[in-house]
């Protein structure tokens, strides 16, 4: 049975930052969002045995759960999953949540926070130099020579965009730049939805030495919707690969600024001998090219994890603190500015390794390994009963927008109690995979949907919308602005900027994590 852990003990472990160790929130992503500790992973109970293997890899890191710690026993139960996958060394939060708050320690709202509240920090001691939504409207309508790029994933650009915006996500922004901005005398603006992401990338391009003028947009989109303006939607303008020319300029600008915050350049031999210690001392290998390069060949055993979100949102990718991390890339420029930034993020052990794509490779999305995932009963789309229960997993936003017609919905982690008498069930989840893994919750009384719900409409079965059919706390989600309705978004909107730049302050009396720019 695992230990637990006073409040009083671990915020003393995390401020000696001695030694590898996670920690873990155990509750789903919406009760994290409402409050956690700083340092804390959001890894919920619902898909501890999806992810485990990425976030924390090794079996001997020492890992401490996390839930509410009042009527609560997901703490309990991810101690013993994670016990019986083979993790040796974890202990619980004493009173969970509610002990750490009790004990005077800080808690933080929101997601990702240790980077929003990084974005913040360097505006404030770098001064990186902002423009307001009116005087970029401003100057648009002047046709002032400019250009406006936008530093998010082409996902969340096309949801939304600035007009005129060129999509070129944060680690590319250095790698492509001088093709798209060939003369000093043009304006760069940077944007994202709201701030770190314009901040970090604006700082980016003064950092490597560009000589344009280079300003964020102060909170990006939401600042120009809260302006009374319009924004596009499903704009497909970005840039391609980089010209031979624009490639040299940005090796030599990402060695400069690798040089200048020390980052540690590593050969094969290195990497090697690192992969051969992973069982004493974790080692993530992160590409930090865009997805689609990715999949098209990469270095064996290496992650996804595009530059600018890796810096973004970082608890997402690296769990693990004090775990060694090695960037690769294809020529040096994006894994160097992305480990640049993790150095100033307070993030220890980070290198790069060059010519990682030298040697083999392979193709596709990054590989899942799930630790208790044995044989699953499976039904297909067209063999499921008229009388059977068929039970959603899938997040609650994407079952409002379409769902297997008849379904119900429900947090996996609360799926044995809401169905203890519900007969025969059927599990889906959109691709399938989660509803595999959870049918062993149910011992026996449930079979997994072959290919998800995906599979289901792609056979021309009946779906539907709603949120008819939900049981339980909807609490699986952490809603963004641009997630509520219309007549709460600006609103939504303010709050987040306000929760944004308040951070510093609160960084600084937690005590538990140091920056540097």
């Amino acid at each position: 049975m695992a230990s637990t852990v006073s409040a009083v003990a671990l915020h003393a472990r995390l401020r000696d930052d001695k030694g590898e160790f996670a920690l873990l929130d155990l509750r789903e992503r919406g009760a994290h969002g409402r409050g956690h500790p700083l340092l804390a992973t959001c890894l919920p109970l619902s898909r501890l045995d999806l992810d485990i293997d990425r976030l924390v890899p090794r079996r001997d890191t020492p890992v401490v759960v996390l839930d509410d710690g009042y009527e609560d026993d997901r703490a309990v139960r991810g101690a013993i999953a994670l016990e019986q996958i083979g993790y040796v060394d974890v202990s619980i939060l004493d009173g969970g949540l509610n002990g750490w708050r009790a004990a005077g320690r800080e808690v933080f709202e929101g997601v990702h926070v240790p980077s929003k509240a990084f974005g913040e920090y360097i505006e404030q001691v770098l001064q990186t130099p902002h423009i307001s939504a009116d005087e970029l409207a401003r100057l648009q309508a002047e046709n002032t020579d400019m250009v406006v790029l936008d530093s998010r994933p082409l996902r969340e650009f096309q949801r939304m965009s600035l007009p005129g915006g060129i999509n070129l996500p944060g680690a590319e922004l250095v790698h492509r730049v001088r093709d798209i901005v060939p003369r000093p005398e043009t304006l760069v603006v940077v944007n994202c939805a709201g701030r770190t992401r314009s901040i970090i990338g604006a700082q980016s391009l003064i950092d490597a030495g560009l000589l344009n003028r280079v300003v964020a947009l102060e909170n990006g989109t939401m600042g120009w919707a809260l302006s009374g303006r319009e924004l596009e939607r499903n704009s497909g303008c970005s840039s391609g690969p980089p010209s031979d020319a624009a490639r040299t300029w940005a090796r030599q600008a990402a060695a400069n600024v690798a040089r200048r915050y020390a980052v540690p350049i590593i050969d094969d031999a290195t990497i090697s001998r690192w992969r051969a210690e992973a069982e004493e001392h974790t080692l993530y290998v992160c590409d930090v090219r865009g997805p689609d390069e990715y999949r098209t060949g990469h270095m064996l055993g290496s992650l996804s994890a595009p530059g600018g979100q890796l810096v973004q949102a970082t608890d997402s990718y690296l769990a693990t603190h004090n775990a060694r991390v090695v960037l690769v890339d294809d020529d040096g420029v994006r894994a160097r500015m992305t480990a640049a930034w993790l150095v100033r993020m307070g993030r220890r052990n980070v290198y790069v390794l060059d010519g990682a794509l030298d040697g083999e490779l392979e193709v596709g999305r990054t590989p899942r390994t799930i630790p208790s995932l044995g044989e699953v009963r499976q039904v297909a789309p067209v063999d499921v009963p008229e009388s059977a229960t068929v039970v959603d997993l899938a997040d609650s936003l994407r079952f409002a927008n379409g769902h297997i017609a008849g379904a119900k919905w429900c947090v996996r982690a609360r799926l044995a109690a809401a169905l203890q008498d519900s007969g025969q069930i059927v599990l889906t989840s959109p691709h399938g995979m989660l509803a595999k893994v959870a049918a062993g919750d149910l011992a026996g009384r449930a079979v997994a949907l072959v290919g998800g719900t995906d599979a289901w409409e792609a056979a021309g079965l009946p779906m539907a919308t709603g949120t008819d059919g939900m049981i339980g706390e909807v609490d699986d989600r952490h809603l963004l602005p641009y997630d509520y309705p219309p007549d709460e978004m600006e609103g939504a909107m303010r709050g987040y900027l306000d929760w944004e730049t308040g951070l510093v302050p609160r960084i600084e009396r937690d005590g538990t994590l140091t920056f540097s720019a």
